[in-house]
């Protein structure tokens, strides 16, 4: 348990009006800085005139490249190749895990202006990765993906032959994050509870994976307990009255940012498991946002593993992890490990049901296309699941959820 290494990590700016902060960064690196941002994302919110009348008037030059929904290979290549000539200081993204995916892989390619399939994880040559990168700063406007914290561009192709691999290496770090919980403002309901239920599913998973250790343990922990606290009041607020900002609403937004960044972390040092596994593929061959399948997993997942673990393993320390996660999010002591076990998974199903999240049928899946998610699922996620599941059970997971 104390023994253990801990990757690099951005240094981290966290707090309302951190964003006021990100120009005197920019500036830190040079006078041209490339901005990759979601399609609706911070030059939305009421402070986008003032961040751009600040880098005018420390003349910074910016250019600026949206990314509409999940990043592809091939739109970070168009990426390098329109910006690599542009002498680009710094690379920030702004926007959600996306964004930040791209603005990492972008980074990451400038300099050496190859194709990022290059690079990719389970497609194509898997070249070494040597940099150097373009310096990078993270600022997430959503509080789910953790992607601030992480060293993995998530990358995109969909349909039948799709897939979703990662662009991997500690160069790709961000040099900063700047978390704000005041730009999770304009996220609607849909977005808060997709994205809360990503957070909690990196949290469980990294607090029971194979590799967690007792720095890990103490993050996860208390993430699980900020989204405990915020998530369905956040939830629900924003679903009553929109982005209105009242104190409680501001003070859950700044928990789910904390929890959000706390996974991040978490995951980017000990792995995921199970529910992780399947996104991948999901995600590949079906327009199904990440969050979403979280959120409609893991309750399923949950349960499996613990099934799984009672009948082969049962003294598998994640059973006891199991209990205590359920002492946590259920806010109550446990004197029973398969009452605290029943309590945690009816708890996740609850939250699955109040948060409306949609089933899988919803986005296309069916009974008949399962095992081909099933076999391509065991990538690095499913090897730090708290055991290994046999392809029934897999299956099992996501039969529950048509």
């Amino acid at each position: 348990m104390f023994e253990f290494s801990i990757a690099k990590l951005p240094r981290i700016e966290f707090g309302s009006g951190a964003i006021n902060r990100l120009p005197g960064i920019i500036a830190s690196y040079g006078n041209r800085v490339l901005l990759v941002t979601g399609a609706h994302s911070y030059q939305h919110l009421p402070g986008w005139p003032k961040f751009v009348d600040t880098l005018a008037r420390r003349a910074i030059r910016y250019t600026q490249f949206k990314i509409g929904g999940e990043p592809s290979p091939a739109q970070i290549d168009e990426a390098v190749k329109e910006f690599a000539g542009q002498d680009i200081d710094v690379v920030v993204g702004i926007g959600g895990g996306s964004a930040l995916d791209a603005a990492k892989a972008i980074a990451g390619l400038l300099n050496l202006q190859r194709s990022v399939m290059d690079f990719l994880e389970g497609v194509g040559p898997e070249l070494p990765y040597e940099g150097p990168a373009v310096p990078l700063i993270a600022v997430p406007t959503t509080a789910g993906t953790g992607s601030e914290a992480t060293k993995n561009a998530v990358l995109s192709v969909q349909g039948e032959r799709g897939f979703k691999k990662s662009f991997r290496h500690e160069k790709l770090v961000a040099e900063y994050a700047i978390v704000d919980p005041e730009l999770l403002s304009n996220c609607p309901s849909d977005v808060v509870a997709a994205n809360g239920m990503d957070a909690l599913t990196q949290l469980l998973e990294s607090y029971v994976s194979l590799k967690s250790n007792a720095f890990t343990d103490a993050l996860a922990l208390s993430g699980l307990q900020a989204v405990r606290d915020a998530l369905i009041p956040l939830y629900q607020s924003v679903r009553e009255v929109g982005a209105q900002v009242d104190e409680l609403t501001a003070i859950n937004r700044e928990k789910m940012a904390y929890a959000a960044l706390l996974s991040g972390i978490t995951l980017a040092q000990v792995g995921l498991g199970s529910v992780h596994g399947l996104a991948s593929p999901l995600g590949a061959f079906y327009p199904i946002p990440h969050g979403v399948v979280c959120g409609t997993l893991i309750a399923s997942a949950t349960e499996i593993n613990i099934r799984c673990m009672q009948s082969r393993e049962p003294d598998n320390k994640a059973m006891a992890k199991y209990a205590y996660a359920a002492e946590i999010l259920c806010h109550q002591q446990f004197h029973d490990e398969s009452v605290a076990h029943t309590a945690l998974i009816q708890l996740l199903t609850n939250w699955t049901e109040e948060l409306d999240l949609p089933s899988l049928s919803i986005y296309g899946v069916d009974s008949e296309t399962l095992d081909q998610v099933v076999a391509n699922s065991r990538g690095s996620s499913m090897k730090t699941n708290p055991i290994v599941l046999q392809d029934p059970e897999i299956k099992q997971i996501l039969l529950s959820r048509l």
